[in-house]
Order: structure tokens, then sequence, then C-alpha cells
């Protein structure tokens, strides 16, 4: 089985044309003010634009309007929405492009029940809980709370890095991988080289 990999929090059109060329298969544009790795709807939609064939672009949210998803749409033009918020699944899947909804995985949270939950999304995206955070913190979560049965694709997320990837695949057997912190130089700098060896780490985890 080939494991996915979505390299997120591009700020950039020589880096996400970089993660494309390297054998990335989706690429996340952060479009939340708080982050680091936020970019207006303008140069996300330069980044997508630039985008090579079969690279899917996803844009990136944390509890927007309506109107705030509906100009990403129709500014960024994006294959995928990504809810990083607390939007319910009745506005998530009330726009015409296809989203995963990302969760903030605890002890406590019922993951198999937020999957009938969300039963129109794409897949569940699980990254760690961390008070405050909305991703990108570099932090692992304890994977064995990830059911076997989760009836969504599943996209592993939160602290992985070139060194543990292979072992989070290994583990957990998730449709797709999401890296973002783990890749970069600085916050919202990827580079080249952590991409190259993240996307290898995917790759021995796969054979």
């Amino acid at each position: 089985m080939t494991t996915f990999v979505k390299i997120c929090g591009l700020t950039s059109i020589e880096h996400a044309l970089t993660a494309a060329r390297l054998g990335a298969h989706a690429v996340g544009v952060v479009l939340y003010g708080e982050s680091p790795r936020c970019v207006s709807n303008e140069q996300a939609r330069r980044i997508v634009d630039a985008l090579p064939p079969f690279v899917t672009p996803v844009a990136l949210m944390v509890n927007p309007a309506v109107d705030e998803v509906e100009a990403v749409i129709e500014q960024v033009r994006p294959a995928l929405l990504q809810f990083h918020g607390d939007e319910p699944a009745h506005f998530c899947s009330g726009f015409s492009v296809p989203y995963i909804k990302a969760l903030r995985v605890n002890s406590e949270m019922d993951l198999l029940q937020y999957a009938r939950e969300y039963v129109s999304a794409k897949g569940l995206l699980l990254d760690t809980f961390l008070e405050g955070a909305r991703g990108g913190t570099g932090a692992t979560f304890d994977w064995g709370l990830i059911p076997r049965e989760l009836p969504l694709p599943t996209i592993l997320a939160g602290g992985l890095n070139p060194d543990n990837v292979s072992e989070a695949i290994r583990q957990v057997r998730p449709w797709a991988v999401d890296v973002s912190s783990g890749v970069e130089a600085a916050k919202g700098v990827k580079d080249a080289a952590l991409m190259a060896a993240f996307i290898r780490g995917v790759k021995d985890a796969d054979v």
C-alpha cells in the first residue's frame, strides 16, 4: 500500500514546486491569520496555480465564516478544504469543494463517534491536542489512541518528521501522512533536504 504525503504550510511557489518534485501528493496552504505560515488568498492562488498536475492543493482554515470559505473557493481554487477548528459537519459539507476534517486527539475523544459525525468528509486528519494551538506544533500524540476500524481514511499528522515517520506508518497504517514543522528550516520556510528525507521515510515504511 502506498502512503500518500501532504506537505502543509507552504508559503512560496519555490517550496511548493520542490515538494511536488520530491513526490508530495498534496500541498497545503494555511489561510488562518494566527498561524506563522498564513498566506493571503492571493499568495495561495499563485502557489496553487503553479502546481503541476496530479498534486492536490488543500486550503486550511480554522473556524471561518461562510463568506470566507466562499472567497477561498473562488479566489484560491483548492481541490480540497481542510477545516482545522470546531466546525460542525453540516458546515463543512455545505460547500462545492470536498473537505477533510482535522481533529486534535486526546485520550478523552471518541474517534469512532467523530468519524460517524463527519461521514461526509473525505478523511479525518488526526493531529496533536495542545491547548491554544491549531497544528504545526511539532508534538506527537499517542498513536495507540487511533482505532484500527475507523470508517474514514486516516491522515496522520502531529509532530511527524524524517526520524519518526516510518515508525508512525508501520504502527498506524494511515491512508496519508501530513507534515509541516517537521520539514522546516524556520516557521513557514520548508527545507528541501528535510522534505526529501521525510518522503524517503514514507517510502521505506511502504516497502
